[in-house]
């Protein structure tokens, strides 16, 4: 029970990535809380917490965009814990694609306002909690969009590369008060969001859905999609103790596609 007496707080975490992560946590005996927007997703997925691991498991809905959304957030953790989280995991996110000419400034905001203030403002709602406490882990889930470009994604690496740069410099201001803060960056994932990324490749092309997962699986050299367990696995060691010494990193989980 690596994470018993630890509060998690898991945003995105109705589905793929945020509920395999929030089964993790619960599995080594933490409590959990888990948001999103969509309160009848959460809400199944703290049912499933508690049934299957027999931990109190809270589900919250929350825009991470809004700022006092995020604040309502961290009161109702609050309320159903008697304290903040020890470990957050910044997990909403969105993937919409268009050439840069074309990304409106509503699409540029909408991607930047969850992918990028989302994390900032939790970041900042969950620090001085753990700060006060001496112990905390922060664990972002940014993209290997974090580190390279691609087409048709501008505003989603853009977004990404900003969670990586609050990651590495937010590491560096909390390191002496026991508190952690790295980020993991996935591949291609087998969630609903690759799904709608294959039907978008299908609507843009002469691909079939067939052939556009295949184009996406040739993008690792294991040639297949990261599961979401594999993805949850990382982040179960970096918020534990066994992670302590990682701090500032991202670290990536797409079978080696990209070496740095």
């Amino acid at each position: 029970m690596k994470l018993r007496d630890r509060i998690a707080l898991i945003t995105g975490g109705g589905r793929g990535i945020g509920r395999a992560i929030a089964l993790a946590c619960a599995s080594e005996g933490a409590q959990v809380a888990v948001a999103a927007r969509t309160m009848e997703q959460v809400e199944s997925v703290a049912k499933e917490l508690t049934d299957q691991f027999q931990v109190q498991a809270t589900a919250i809905a929350c825009d991470v965009s809004n700022v006092n959304s995020v604040t309502a957030m961290f009161g109702k953790v609050s309320e159903a814990f008697g304290r903040g989280p020890d470990i957050l995991v910044n997990n909403a996110g969105i993937a919409e694609s268009a050439l840069l000419t074309r990304t409106d400034d509503d699409l540029w905001r909408r991607i930047q306002g969850i992918n990028l203030d989302g994390t900032f403002y939790c970041m900042r709602a969950a620090m001085p909690g753990m700060i006060e406490r001496g112990w905390g882990r922060i664990i972002n889930i940014a993209s290997i969009a974090g580190k390279t470009g691609a087409p048709y994604i501008a505003a989603y690496s853009a977004s990404k590369h900003g969670v990586l740069g609050l990651t590495r410099s937010a590491s560096q201001e909390v390191a002496k008060n026991g508190i952690t803060v790295n980020a993991i960056c996935p591949g291609y994932v087998d969630t609903d969001m690759t799904t709608r990324g294959i039907e978008n490749i299908t609507q843009k092309t002469s691909l079939t859905k067939d052939q556009a997962l295949e184009s996406l699986k040739k993008m690792s050299p294991q040639n297949r999609l990261v599961t979401a367990e594999e993805v949850a696995a990382l982040a179960l060691l970096l918020a534990s103790e066994d992670g302590r010494g990682i701090n500032g990193q991202a670290i990536n989980v797409d079978g080696g596609g990209v070496l740095f």
